[in-house]
């Protein structure tokens, strides 16, 4: 089976960077904030609403390792790349679904740290 190795340990060292260690953050959903790939609410007062938008003020090179680390694991991963095609079949804008994919990564590192084992892919138990 192929095995991505591109910018796994680059994204890797920087996510340990910023969390102090997985020291700084709560939960995944804090660092994805602060990550800068959290859509926010866009509105003026309560009858005028936008689409939903990312806020510009993050860290954009950790931005840009996870939009990359995003690509990387949709060509690798079998669950990851079935769901990105199936939500572009259904009209969804790729790099909302980039986005997506981009909080799944972070969901699924904070959960090994958390559960303290390693990643398991489930695609290979899958009957």
């Amino acid at each position: 089976m192929y095995q991505c190795k591109r910018g796994g340990p680059v994204l890797a060292i920087e996510i340990i960077l910023h969390t102090h260690n997985f020291t700084c953050f709560d939960s995944w959903r804090k660092f994805a904030a602060y990550s800068g790939i959290v859509p926010y609410p866009h509105q003026s007062g309560s009858s005028i609403n936008w689409k939903t938008k990312i806020h510009p003020f993050c860290d954009k090179r950790l931005k840009s390792l996870l939009t990359m680390g995003a690509i990387s694991a949709m060509k690798c991963d079998i669950g990851l790349k079935l769901y990105y095609e199936k939500r572009i079949q259904e009209g969804k804008p790729k790099m909302s679904v980039i986005n997506i994919i981009r909080n799944k990564l972070i969901a699924r590192v904070f959960a090994v740290v958390n559960r303290g084992t390693p990643y398991v892919m489930i695609d290979k138990y899958a009957a």
